[in-house]
């Protein structure tokens, strides 16, 4: 591609929808969770299930298309196009908008589930056209800067998610109690629902019949990986054989059970969804070992910085969700101030804002700013981009003033973008000690300082997904492409995680449950000290590494 092809901005423009889609919908579900856990009297694991289905359709998208990439030896993706791929995907969101519809009339939560997953599949397809696209269409020298615009525009999508989602559960600012919301009507959801199908529809139309858009096919050979396909295959069957049972308890009638009985039950289901997780950790590592012995058929599992990687994004959106997701719960503690599942919008809102914040500020670098201009966007934008979630907070009706000093936190990040100084190694390792350390905080207090505390999870999250990323593919050759597919497949983090904290929070409770976050951004930290130490045995310039992304 030529080095000075102009950017084809109406066709960049039409693509950054989709960025936001995928925004609105995932951040939506933090208030969908609580809202359904009180309509369908559910425990906070079966609430969770919300992003089970959510995030794992993101996993079997991705597994999906590099099984048929393997046998075919092609990229799938890029011999539809990425503009059909996109169509595709879109379509496909629209089908799962539809389903969601039916299963809101017949009032069926686990229908509602069937929905969100059709929903992510589409999703997967098209995030995995989507970022690839937004580098074809320019000079491939700015392409970080056309994804980091995606995700911006992805992160206001998280801020508006939650605000219209409350609206069309809740119907005004009004507060609604718990008890009152099982007497809801849901026409409301269905007309949220048939809005959201109908932009799926009209953004495919317009891909579809848009002139301006390239096709994007790209007919490169992919690399095989046979004994990756196999071993992923077979981590996707013993996942699926952990959480089966786990769902049987749940048919039977527990009303009777003694206390003892349900501890033991509870704990059963524990042991299952730690099974799972074993699952995920040993398949990948069992992975990395085998190709070391003869990297023949295992393909970019032979690179311990993919592999801890993959496991770094399994954890990073894991703990990313998880926080959202049981932060409803965690505010209808007395001393969290005993919210109900209605006033709660403005702190998921804060919380999915708090990672635009942070990627707003990550995205200056990709502009060349020098010196002291740097240094005033460094401190001005986050400080713009948190006034923007408190206007269409307080735009909609929402009483902000409680999170006015959340301000400390960020700036509080802004001293830490100063420390990071954009090396990603460098930036990973700042930003999971200051994840760490928050919610350690959050942890041993409560009230406005423990909320505080959670809520800034998602400003230590804001930065991670490309930092990892860029950390992982880096060295990998002719496997950069198969390495991100699997990097995409632990977007699955998301569908375990969150679960098992819910199931966690049913055994100990919801407050104490959050130590499942200690010990993700533990993890993170220790991924971002031993990657580096790998790299540097691969004479790779760590602090050159381009970091570049969007999630």
């Amino acid at each position: 591609m030529n080095s000075n092809q102009q950017t084809n901005y109406p066709a960049l423009y039409t693509l950054i929808t989709v960025f936001f889609f995928w925004g609105f919908i995932a951040a939506g579900n933090s208030i969908f969770i609580p809202f359904c856990k009180s309509y369908f009297s559910l425990d906070q694991f079966q609430s969770q299930l919300v992003d089970f289905a959510f995030y794992t359709a993101y996993y079997i998208g991705a597994l999906l298309l590099f099984a048929l990439g393997d046998r075919s030896g092609k990229d799938i993706v890029g011999t539809w196009g990425y503009k059909k791929s996109i169509v595709y995907g879109l379509l496909f969101s629209a089908l799962g908008a539809g389903a969601m519809i039916v299963a809101v009339e017949a009032s069926v939560y686990y229908g509602m589930l069937v929905g969100l997953f059709i929903v992510a599949l589409g999703f997967s397809l098209q995030q995995t056209a989507a970022n690839p696209f937004a580098i074809l269409l320019g000079d491939p020298k700015t392409g970080a800067s056309r994804v980091n615009l995606g995700g911006g525009i992805n992160s206001f999508g998280t801020t508006i998610g939650p605000i219209v989602v409350a609206l069309a559960l809740f119907g005004t600012a009004a507060t609604v109690s718990d008890e009152q919301i099982k007497a809801l009507a849901l026409n409301k959801v269905v007309t949220l629902y048939i809005c959201v199908g109908l932009l799926f529809v009209a953004a495919a139309a317009l891909f579809y019949f848009s002139k301006k858009v390239p096709a994007g096919v790209v007919t490169e050979p992919i690399e095989k990986a046979n004994k990756a396909l196999r071993t992923l295959v077979i981590m996707t069957l013993l996942l699926a054989a952990c959480f089966v049972p786990i769902f049987r308890t749940y048919q039977n009638d527990v009303i009777n059970l003694d206390v003892q009985a349900v501890a033991d039950l509870e704990a059963y289901r524990m042991r299952f969804l730690l099974l799972a997780l074993a699952v995920v950790i040993f398949g990948v590592l069992f992975s990395y070992r085998s190709a070391k012995v003869n990297a023949n058929g295992w393909g970019a599992m032979q690179y311990p910085q993919l592999v801890l990687g993959m496991l770094a994004i399994f954890v990073y959106v894991g703990v990313e969700v998880a926080i959202g997701s049981n932060l409803g719960e965690l505010l209808k503690l007395e001393e969290f101030g005993k919210l109900q599942s209605s006033d709660i919008a403005p702190y998921i809102s804060m919380y999915w804002g708090s990672l635009m914040i942070g990627r707003w500020a990550g995205a200056i670098s990709v502009f060349n700013l020098k010196g002291m201009a740097k240094t005033m966007a460094l401190i001005f934008i986050p400080l713009v981009a948190f006034g923007i979630i408190l206007g269409v907070n307080i735009i909609s009706g929402k009483d902000m003033k409680p999170l006015y000093w959340y301000v400390v936190c960020v700036l509080l990040q802004v001293i830490a973008f100063f420390i990071s100084k954009d090396k990603p190694a460098r930036t990973l390792m700042v930003f999971g000690l200051f994840g760490l350390s928050a919610m350690l905080i959050g942890l041993f207090s409560t009230g406005t300082v423990a909320i505080y505390a959670f809520l800034s999870g998602g400003l230590a999250c804001s930065i991670m997904w490309p930092a990892i990323f860029s950390l992982s593919i880096i060295g990998l050759g002719k496997y950069t492409s198969q390495g991100s597919a699997f990097l995409i497949m632990m977007i699955l983090g998301g569908g375990i995680i969150p679960p098992i904290q819910g199931k966690l929070s049913d055994i100990i409770g919801i407050h104490q449950s959050y130590i499942v976050s200690v010990l993700c951004f533990a993890y993170l930290t220790l991924f971002a000290v031993l990657v580096k130490g790998l790299l540097k045995k691969q004479h790779i310039d760590v602090d050159s590494i381009e970091v570049e992304g969007s999630h």
